[in-house]
């Protein structure tokens, strides 16, 4: 039997050639030292700044610092099991987490694993932890509200699809329940929310998810959680996590979803551990330098995506702590600066029981105005600006100065819209309860009642328009106007409640 010593040599090139392409070539270093979430590694050389890591055990980690003889990593999970000397395996990749449908209704942790005690995720889909922003020209215009359900927000500092809206304030003046007020109120509003706690305690997580569920929520909410329990490294990483999986929900499927951060701050103190263990240099208030670097390149994969790109986009309310009320302090100036406008909850005004809590003075929405409804505009065309002037007047009048007529309308009225604005927490109103209350105060049906009467009328009218005038409410809700003469019919029936309702408390 005769060979073809060609024939021979082409097959043995293309069992070599399978072979080089089917084997699973793999870089083993050394762990030098391990602790507190980050470790030491010795012998990657050829290791990249992002590449996942494989330790021991199934624990996973990432490149953070190159170095002249080691590599520096932080560890996502548990790095106790992790032991001096033992294997590290570079991958060639980089971190990426489960995203789709399969995660709606799920508490996961900053890695897409459950921890709701569910079963375990199975989905094809995984993004990126780490992806570039859209670009200017996969970008457009903010021109749809996202609401709030809040009338002290949608009215006065509107928040569109796309738009990162920033939420600070003390701790305890209402910020996370802002927040959820505003996952709430997307039931049937075809909006994706993701909700990423970083650094919070556990008993908190569950609080939030509890309240969720109890408001027919999480149908559309998913949950990831990186508690205060977890290594920092966990901490840090949960934020991109989030923004990956509601990434998928914009760029793959077109469609509208909303990312609430609580908080940032809790992530810039995770990355200033992290960064300051693997003794990057510390900067201003013991922050790395590229701490401004961190936020950006999260946030600004918020996006009103254009047609072309399917259209989708992901509306991002940051939440920043301040301490004392500075503002001004490192962190939040950076993130102030990121972002599209900000809410500033002012903790005097939440004591004194104005819920939510808003200083209208340094609140500003920079984008929404352009996506606020034609109806809200025209109820609310100054608000803010009658607000603030309000807040100066009211504390000219504690000074004992006598005012003049003028002046003291003016002061009736801003007590009396302050009434208006005030709101129960997990209770959004739709466009159209939002737009009659407050045309009720601004119109000056309300000038005549009682300041502490205000509250209870307010309530009771919508209960009234509910039942025996819908079609005011569905119109507006429906067309998002408010021509004259339903404007006028409005008013007419508000008074026409009012009448009702002082005979009633009258008697």
């Amino acid at each position: 039997m005769e060979f073809d010593i060609q024939e021979i040599s082409s097959l043995i090139k293309q069992e070599i050639s399978r072979y080089r392409t089917e084997v699973d070539v793999a870089r083993v270093g050394k762990v030098l030292e391990v602790g507190d979430g980050i470790a030491r590694v010795y012998g990657l050389d050829s290791a990249m700044a992002g590449e996942m890591l494989e330790f021991e055990q199934g624990v996973v980690g990432e490149v953070f610092n190159l170095e002249e003889e080691s590599v520096g990593a932080v560890v996502y999970g548990d790095y106790t099991k992790i032991a001096e000397g033992s294997a590290v395996r570079s991958t060639g990749r980089v971190l990426s987490v489960p995203v789709g449908e399969v995660l709606i209704g799920r508490v996961v942790d900053g890695l897409g694993e459950p921890i709701d005690g569910g079963p375990a995720i199975e989905t094809a889909h995984r993004r990126l932890v780490e992806y570039p922003a859209p670009g200017i020209a996969a970008r457009e215009p903010v021109r749809k509200p996202l609401l709030t359900g809040l009338k002290s927000v949608d009215s006065m500092v509107p928040i569109g699809r796309g738009q990162r809206e920033l939420i600070i304030g003390d701790r305890k003046t209402g910020k996370t329940a802002l927040a959820l007020d505003t996952i709430i109120n997307q039931k049937g509003q075809d909006v994706i929310c993701v909700y990423v706690a970083v650094g919070q305690k556990e008993s908190t997580v569950a609080e939030v998810v509890r309240t969720l569920r109890e408001h027919g929520a999480m149908k559309h909410t998913i949950v990831l959680a990186a508690s205060a329990s977890e290594s920092a490294a966990m901490q840090f990483v949960a934020p991109y996590a989030g923004a990956a999986v509601a990434e998928y929900f914009m760029v793959e499927q077109g469609k509208d979803t909303l990312i609430v951060y609580d908080d940032l701050s809790k992530h810039a103190i995770a990355y200033r551990e992290l960064s300051l263990l693997l003794r990057r240099p510390p900067g201003r208030e013991a922050y790395p330098g590229d701490i401004f670097y961190l936020h950006s390149r999260l946030l600004e994969r918020s996006a009103k995506l254009n047609a072309d790109r399917g259209g989708g986009s992901m509306t991002a309310l940051p939440i920043v702590e301040t301490l004392e009320g500075q503002v001004s302090a490192y962190i939040p100036t950076n993130v102030i600066s990121i972002t599209d406008g900000q809410i500033y909850l002012q903790r005097d005004l939440f004591l004194s029981g104005v819920r939510p809590a808003i200083d209208v003075g340094i609140s500003v929405s920079r984008v929404g105005g352009d996506a606020q409804p034609p109806a809200m505009k025209k109820v609310a065309p100054k608000l803010r600006l009658d607000l603030a002037a309000f807040r100066e007047m009211q504390d000219f009048a504690r000074l004992g100065t006598e005012l003049d007529e003028s002046a003291q309308r003016q002061l009736d009225r801003g007590l009396r819209m302050v009434e208006v604005l005030k709101q129960k927490q997990f209770a959004p109103l739709s466009l159209g309860q939002q737009v009659i209350s407050i045309l009720a105060g601004s119109a000056g049906c309300l000038d005549d009642l009682e300041v502490e009467r205000v509250a209870p009328f307010l309530q009771n009218m919508l209960d009234g328009f509910a039942m025996e005038a819908p079609e005011y409410v569905d119109e507006i809700n429906r067309t998002g106007e408010l021509g004259d003469a339903l404007r006028q019919s409005i008013i007419d029936a508000i008074d026409a409640f009012k009448m009702i309702y002082k005979f009633s408390y009258e008697r």
